[in-house]
């Protein structure tokens, strides 16, 4: 009887990717099969080359018998300064280059790790979720934390949140979600797409746990900071500058309800000068979406939220239904306000309030904010007094197509049969995998000086991946700033 020999490997989470890749102290992995299939994995910021190998995989207490990964023999990426050893994509197979290699072997291994792991263990919930950790915010000791089938307790009102589609929701290659409006203070900002297909008014947000800034156009961040006295852009840097006693109150409003960011991570302080900040919303052109998405959100967004990405339930015949988000408020704004305050001086604001705009026919309040803080806008109330007074009419209408309503009802009762409802809190087959995830650096070189041999200090913000679209092998150069990068660690186990 052979005795199974496990290694740890300390992994970045990330959502906006899909390939796992493991850089250890040699290449190849102890007891892994190597192939001859090799490649170089090309990201945003950063690069990792080796060949492609099987091996048993554990993560998070979950096993899959073979998983096809990418064994890293040379790379230059800002996760192993943060000291990860590689990267455990969290997105879709589709957009996995290793699942894409594997597959002209006529083998079905490279699957993203996810997929392997919810096709492997059936009797597991398929979804993970999201607590970020604020490091900004000397005051705050709450934990982040990743959760794979399960959700942390005090957040357990997000599954009686609405689901959020994926764009598009079916088949999606990325975690993209639908943002339908920004809130600057009380003015709303209409937001817009390029992607073909996309909804007039809503711009495709990509939602990238390994990324910690947020990429969006031009008028946007302009829209967020340019109305603050003494606030200036800095071209060379490629960022605002932001007076740091000037805060910044903002929100996002998917699926008709208004999310808060907590101001500590619209307008942080830069490490490397104490007197200066930065925002977080960085004026740029998404292109590494290669038109997919219109926003790249990161972490300084997500701190702020609570957010589950559910893969989809298994179908009658194996397959999984469509995925989706749910999110939920961890931001008060007041409380927000009076924290900010308490580290850069000056009085607290009172009374914040986001009002969800009537981009859509959601007017619920915000889903678990404490605070109260969303209110249905005016212009949703006017509407709905105005159904109540057609609605006689409305039900005459209804009346003439009673036939076909009945058919849908019928169609749709079959189809919810099929898939659980969207709020349905699943069981774990084998519960407490909740884990904390750790949140210092263990490294002071920021990327650039990495490259240079220079030693500097780390900023705590920029990103990490920035996922490339991979699957057309066409892999760009690339694109060294001088960052430093935040990121979620998860040990998984190579046997």
């Amino acid at each position: 009887m052979s005795t199974c020999f496990c290694l740890d490997y300390l992994l970045q989470l990330d959502t906006g990717s899909s390939d796992l890749w493991v850089k250890g102290p040699s290449s190849p992995l102890p007891n892994a099969q190597s192939t001859s299939i090799s490649w170089n994995l090309t990201y945003g910021i950063g690069w990792a080359s080796g060949n492609v190998s099987y091996a048993p995989v554990e993560f998070a207490g979950i096993s899959i018998p073979t998983q096809a990964y990418l064994d890293v023999s040379a790379a230059l990426n800002p996760a192993l300064q943060y000291g990860a050893q590689g990267i455990i994509g969290l997105g879709f197979t589709s957009l996995s280059t290793v699942d894409a290699l594997v597959n002209h072997t006529g083998s079905d291994k490279g699957r993203s790790l996810l997929y392997s792991l919810f096709n492997d263990n059936k009797d597991e919930p398929n979804f993970i979720s999201f607590a970020l950790q604020r490091t900004s915010d000397p005051n705050d000791v709450t934990e982040g934390t990743f959760s794979i089938g399960e959700v942390v307790q005090e957040h357990s009102d997000i599954l009686n949140s609405t689901a959020i589609p994926t764009f598009p929701e079916a088949y999606p290659t990325r975690w993209n979600v639908l943002l339908e409006a920004l809130i600057v203070g009380e003015n709303t900002v209409a937001v817009s797409s390029v992607v073909d297909g996309a909804p007039s008014g809503k711009a495709v947000v990509l939602l990238d746990s390994g990324t910690s800034y947020t990429y969006a156009p031009p008028e946007i961040c302009t829209a967020i900071y340019g109305s603050i006295p003494n606030a200036t852009y800095d071209s060379s840097a490629g960022q605002w500058k932001v007076p740091c006693d000037q805060e910044v109150n903002i929100a996002l409003q998917f699926g008709g309800k208004a999310y808060a960011i907590h101001p500590l991570d619209v307008s942080p302080q830069s490490l490397t000068n104490s007197g200066e900040c930065i925002g977080t919303f960085v004026p740029q052109s998404v292109a590494v979406g290669a038109g997919e998405f219109d926003w790249l959100i990161g972490d300084n967004v997500l701190r702020s939220i609570y957010s589950v990405y559910d893969f989809g339930d298994f179908q009658s015949d194996g397959s999984m239904g469509n995925p989706y988000v749910k999110l939920l408020s961890l931001v008060d704004p007041n409380k927000a306000s009076a924290e900010f305050h308490q580290l850069r001086g000056g009085a607290a604001a009172t009374n914040i309030t986001y009002n969800a705009s009537n981009t859509t026919s959601e007017t619920s309040s915000s889903s678990g904010s404490s605070s109260g803080s969303v209110k249905v806008s005016d212009d949703i109330a006017n509407t709905i007094t105005k159904l109540n007074s057609y609605l006689p009419a409305m039900l005459a209408v209804m009346a003439l197509n009673a036939f076909v309503i009945l058919l849908l009802v019928v169609a749709a009762f079959v189809y919810m049969c099929r898939r659980r409802s969207a709020g349905k809190a699943r069981a774990r087959k084998n519960p407490g995998r909740m884990t904390p995830m750790p949140m210092n650096p263990t490294s002071t070189s920021s990327f650039t000086d990495m490259m240079h041999g220079d030693s500097a200090p780390e900023p705590v913000y920029q990103p990490v991946s920035m996922a490339l679209t991979e699957d057309t092998f066409v892999p760009p150069s690339p694109a060294f700033q001088k960052d430093g990068f935040g990121g979620k660690l998860r040990p998984v186990s190579v046997a």
